[in-house]
């Protein structure tokens, strides 16, 4: 039994439809996903429509920082979203300072008002970041965001950042990247970080897994999925030397303690 802690099921993205896909990960013991609601409002709420119509889906919605200067407006019409049961966490948010698609003032600002945001609906975070670990540090520290705690999501960073981020009381989230072989500083957080801080995610539609990725170009698929899942936390299995069963069963606990009764109740862990 298995949580896709974190990906993004735009219809659009999906010729065959976003039901067949999330069939395709039940049949492979992928039991609820964490779908992500970010590009503006819309989306979010696309989101979460999907998280009432399946039971096996809950949703997050926030700022992506990669639109934080064309979004940053919305926050306030999300927060009435957020008191949706069915949405678990506000986010994703952070800062990228690799692509840099808004300015980086922008995404400091928007990324302390999200957190702001969290605290006062009292929801976990879902935090985004790239090549500025000091910054999403600092900025989660002076805001407050231990208060509510979180996820970093698709965790690619050292062990370091990884020791700070549980400090303020982050779990991890590893994504297909940890299988890439380019990745032994990730691998090296994956095997140390305490089994009940770890997540597994896909951020589908992107980072197919290493064990898919690698098959003849005609059999390699175009996009992730949450079914793909699996292979991450065989992976991490492997390095941890713990059985699949015993990695997916402690990281489907961990999701369901940081995402609420909603996500236990998705993956039929509720009272």
């Amino acid at each position: 039994m298995l949580v896709d802690s974190h990906c993004h099921l735009a219809e659009e993205t999906y010729a065959e439809g976003v039901d067949a896909v999330l069939e395709r990960a039940r049949a492979v013991g992928v039991k609820a996903a964490v779908v992500v609601g970010v590009s503006g409002e819309a989306a979010a709420c696309e989101a979460l429509a999907l998280a009432h119509r399946r039971q096996d889906v809950v949703a997050t919605v926030g700022v992506h920082p990669h639109e934080a200067e064309a979004q940053g407006g919305e926050l306030a019409r999300l927060e009435v979203l957020l008191a949706d049961p069915k949405c678990v966490a506000v986010g994703e948010a952070g800062l990228d300072f690799f692509y840099d698609y808004s300015p980086r003032e922008s995404q400091r600002e928007v990324f302390r008002q999200t957190v702001a945001l969290a605290r006062r609906v009292c929801k976990p975070l879902v935090i985004h970041t790239r090549d500025a670990d000091a910054e999403t540090l600092s900025i989660l520290e002076t805001e407050g965001a231990r208060e509510v705690g979180g996820v970093i999501h698709c965790f690619s960073s050292s062990r370091r950042f990884a020791e700070r981020a549980l400090d303020l009381d982050f779990d991890l989230s590893f994504s297909g990247i940890v299988t890439y072989t380019s990745a032994a500083v990730i691998q090296e957080v994956a095997t140390w970080a305490p089994l009940d801080r770890i997540l597994v995610e896909t951020d589908s539609p992107y980072l197919v897994p290493k064990p898919l990725k690698n098959k003849k170009k005609k059999d390699r698929p175009k996009r992730c999925e949450p079914a793909f899942v699996v292979h991450t936390a065989r992976f991490v299995a492997e390095l941890r030397g713990l059985s699949l069963e015993d990695l997916a069963r402690a990281t489907t606990e961990n999701a369901c303690r940081r995402f609420g009764p909603e996500l236990a109740a998705a993956v039929g862990r509720g009272g």
